[in-house]
């Protein structure tokens, strides 16, 4: 059965920040640049996503009207280096796959954002297929992510601060 187990999705992407900023965009920031309308559990209604930093601490939709889904929690928290997390969003705990972003510098000063997306046997008989979409849909989530922290230094005077 192992054999039958779908591979990891790995994926990265490049941003001229350093591993602190990329870190806190990521996941202090996420509801500002994830693409939540195709993305997310509640679609056009979404307007956030929240971290509770630290093990055990929850990663949350939250819907216009005040409503809550869950999208995970986090069992590693290690900022600015990288962060995994049991990832069901809108699905039962049950269906947790394992989702682990890390935050490597480079020589530039920029940070290398990598994803390793596994446990896909938790999904069942729908792995290889929901493996695959996120093979897909990785790519375009990082495009957005780099595109965002590519104005990040623009965008941080127009913003309110983060509570």
């Amino acid at each position: 059965m192992k054999d039958d187990v779908p591979p990891p999705v790995q994926r990265q992407v490049r941003v001229a920040l350093p591993p602190a900023r990329a870190f806190e965009l990521f996941t202090r920031q996420m509801g500002r640049w994830w693409p939540l309308r195709g993305h997310s559990c509640f679609d056009a209604e979404a307007c956030d996503v929240l971290f509770d930093g630290r093990v055990g601490g929850a990663v949350t939709e939250l819907a216009r009207d005040g409503r809550r889904m869950a999208w995970g929690v986090l069992v590693e928290w290690q900022p600015p280096n990288g962060f995994a997390m049991r990832w069901h969003p809108g699905l039962d705990a049950a269906e947790a796959t394992l989702l682990r972003v890390r935050f490597t510098a480079a020589a530039d000063g920029g940070t290398e954002v990598a994803i390793h997306h596994s446990g896909w046997e938790a999904r069942g008989a729908a792995a290889a297929e929901k493996r695959d979409q996120y093979d897909q849909g990785w790519p375009a989530v990082l495009a957005v992510f780099a595109g965002y922290a590519a104005q990040a230094d623009t965008l941080a005077g127009l913003q309110e601060p983060l509570q």
